[in-house]
């Protein structure tokens, strides 16, 4: 149950043969309010700054 509350899906077997599969339950998803609230913690980000980053590592062209 450790492994699998840690994300890995693990497959039963009987005889060699599988016959499950346990997988954690997908997380339910945050309420718009909560979205918002950490949103507006996140970093300012300056598009110009950004693009030349990208065009550092990126062959423009590709």
């Amino acid at each position: 149950m450790k492994r699998v509350l840690a994300g890995e899906c693990l497959t039963v077997t009987r005889a060699g043969r599988p016959v499950a599969e346990l997988r954690p339950l997908p997380r339910p998803g945050l309420d718009a309010a909560t979205l918002l609230e950490r949103w507006k913690n996140l970093p300012a980000v300056d598009p110009n700054r950004l693009r030349r980053d990208i065009d550092d590592v990126i062959d423009s062209s590709l």
